[in-house]
Parts: structure tokens; sequence; C-alpha cells
């Protein structure tokens, strides 16, 4: 599977911004698809996943509450809408999969994810 990301941009901070990730090749409602951010001077980090199939939602501490992981099986998509944004979101976001043949639960190891897109990046203003 081969993802694209896009989305970014400039946005204020408390405004809002939405990402997707598109899929191309096949089974992409058998893939876990993940975002992850890396900001500058910083360790690529996860920020959330949505379950392959039904479409179980995860996100770290730092995001709950804030922004929404969903998935279009149709259109092969997955998108992270980002609510009330900081300064501290700023960052080039990344989409990753991990096919379910390989792994079963979602996670947040960089490691897990074998395919990934080219990275958005999203600057926060103060």
């Amino acid at each position: 599977v081969q993802l694209q990301a896009s989305g970014g941009g400039l946005v204020q901070t408390g405004g809002s911004r939405r990402l997707s990730c598109s899929a191309s090749g096949r089974g992409f409602i058998n893939y876990t698809v993940a975002w992850f951010r890396q900001a500058p001077g910083k360790e690529r980090e996860f920020v959330s996943a949505v379950k392959y199939g039904v479409g179980t939602t995860y996100y770290d501490d730092f995001v709950k509450g804030r922004f929404t992981i969903s998935r279009d099986n149709d259109k092969k998509t997955v998108y992270l809408q980002m609510n009330s944004l900081e300064p501290e979101d700023t960052a080039v976001y990344y989409c990753a999969a991990a096919s379910r043949a390989l792994v079963a639960e979602p996670t947040d190891e960089l490691g897990e994810y074998d395919y990934w897109g080219q990275g958005t990046q999203v600057t926060v203003s103060s």
C-alpha cells in the first residue's frame, strides 16, 4: 500500500485543521493506519491510530479530546481532525500503515509500521 498525506498548513492557536491520508493499493480495510508527528529536533512520536476493519481508535494523551481520527474504507482515506491547536502541535505529520497480518493490535511503535507517507507540515502560530 502507498500512502499520501495532505492537509497541512499554517493555522492560528485555537484553530482547526484536517489532515488526510490517502492510500492506493489493495486491501486497505486490512490495515491499521496511524498518524505520527515529528517536531524540529525531536523524535517522531505517535499521535493516533485507527484499527483495521471496524476502526477502533487510539490516541496519545496529549491529543485526547482535541484530535479525532476516522477512516473511510470506500475512499481508502484516513482523516485526522485537529481542533484547539497549540504551538506545541507544530510538526511534520506522517501517516503510516501496518497490515493486520503482521500487527494484530494498533501500536505506538514506529517500527511496527511498514508503510509511510511523505509527511505534511502543520504550523501553529501563537
